[in-house]
């Protein structure tokens, strides 16, 4: 496994423009295999999104790597991340020095992804709530940056709203099956600023800001490389 997560990050990250030195050493010590069923660890460290139950999936570890770039999150920063499932991208923000609050709304996946999280040591770093995670989680707002790991028809205007200034809000938005990952960056209280970073597909975020139901998976389309 060890050689297989170094090849990992030389291969998928460095190679695709993975920079951030912090994000590829968090990744680079983080056991993936810790987060998946037994029957699919031997696939830990493969360039795809893998079913993880309940029709949620984990996403390609480029996805994870990019996203938790574009976030900019620093040691100290109160970051949300919505779409919980194992907790893996939760725990790359913790490894970062984050303190993360995460939601999930399938609460099977939840507390699973408690348990997990807890016998690895990150009961003190990472709160794991079940709610809807389309409305974000007012009661810790300002958030230092929000990472939402489905898909949204549009951006939430609560995500936006829950932004402290300077802060980035990350999340793919589209139709059910074909997505842009967005950047969106508050800049004051009425102004934001936003990007893409390419094509993608997700899981849909399903609540009141997302779409009733449906499954897809956390990946670049293959036509992206």
């Amino acid at each position: 496994m060890a050689t297989a997560r170094a090849a990992m990050i030389v291969r998928q990250l460095r190679a695709r423009g993975i920079a951030d030195e912090r994000v590829l050493a968090v990744m680079a010590a983080l056991r993936r295999e810790e987060f998946l069923p037994p029957d699919r660890r031997a696939l830990a460290y493969d360039d795809a999104a893998l079913p993880v139950g309940s029709g949620q999936t984990i996403s390609q570890p480029y996805i994870v790597a990019r996203m938790t770039e574009l976030v900019h999150a620093i040691a100290g920063d109160r970051i949300l991340d919505i779409g919980t499932g194992t907790g893996y991208q939760a725990a790359v923000l913790a490894d970062l020095g984050a303190r993360v609050v995460t939601i999930e709304r399938r609460p099977e996946l939840a507390a699973s992804a408690l348990d997990r999280l807890t016998r690895m040591g990150y009961a003190d770093r990472i709160d794991v709530r079940v709610a809807d995670g389309s409305l974000g989680a007012p009661d810790g707002a300002p958030w230092d940056g929000i990472v939402v790991g489905a898909a949204a028809p549009s951006v939430p205007e609560a995500l936006r709203e829950q932004l402290a200034i300077g802060a980035r809000l990350v999340i793919p938005v589209g139709t059910r099956d074909r997505q842009e990952l967005l950047w969106i960056e508050r800049q004051g209280p009425t102004d934001w600023i936003e990007g893409s970073d390419g094509p993608c597909v997700f899981v849909p975020l399903v609540g009141a800001a997302g779409f009733a139901d449906g499954l897809q998976v956390g990946r670049r389309p293959e036509t992206h490389g």
